[in-house]
């Protein structure tokens, strides 16, 4: 039964959201509250405190790239604003041309210390 619903919901959804719904099925992603459990616990403080802390590093970081900054946090990683350049694309269904519009990107580079910790290499 579980394997129908698994190739029925790859029809449903796209790649993305079928990995998705997979990784939170099988309880390997950690959502923002788990994450604010884990910072309040780690740093001994309110999970208040901790969603407020973590809510306002991701607004920072969002408030410098778009102003076009880069945020490096060392051993972390660094979080970018790229751009893509405008291009020709092709309705799937119909087969016409599409003028798809340029677009700023978001791009993070893992750090070295954070590839090493997931790589398991000191």
């Amino acid at each position: 039964m579980t394997d129908m619903l698994v190739i029925g919901a790859y029809y449903f959804f796209s790649k993305a959201l079928m990995l998705q719904w997979l990784s939170l099925k099988l309880g390997i992603c950690m959502n923002k509250s788990e994450l604010v459990e884990k910072i309040a616990s780690d740093a001994d403080i309110t999970k208040a405190s901790a969603e407020r802390a973590l809510s306002s590093a991701i607004e920072q970081i969002i408030k410098s790239v778009t102003k076009g900054d880069d945020v490096q946090l060392i051993g972390f990683g660094t979080f970018k604003s790229g751009k893509r350049a405008a291009r020709i694309g092709r309705n799937p269904q119909t087969g016409a041309e599409l003028k798809i519009p340029a677009a700023k990107t978001v791009k993070f580079t893992a750090g070295k210390a954070f590839k090493d910790a997931v790589n398991k290499r000191k």
